[in-house]
């Protein structure tokens, strides 16, 4: 029994982890997830080239002239 809670004890975060996986697979929070990922993805990639407009611009032209 020892044993057992001390396994407990050590893997409790990835045993939370997985039950809070499961429940959010039933009950389809996964679309939403990833629709926030993606929307979070899409503002950092913006401000990223807002913020960066030269490097990009120097980066896209040398990739197109590659192709």
């Amino acid at each position: 029994m020892e044993e057992f809670k001390n396994f407990l004890i050590k893997y409790r975060g990835a045993i939370i982890g997985g039950l809070i996986a499961l429940v959010a697979l039933l009950l389809n929070l996964h679309k939403i997830l990833i629709w926030f990922i993606i929307i979070i993805a899409g503002i950092l990639l913006g401000n990223y080239i807002q913020h960066n407009k030269e490097f990009v611009k120097d980066k896209l032209k040398s990739y197109i002239d590659k192709l």
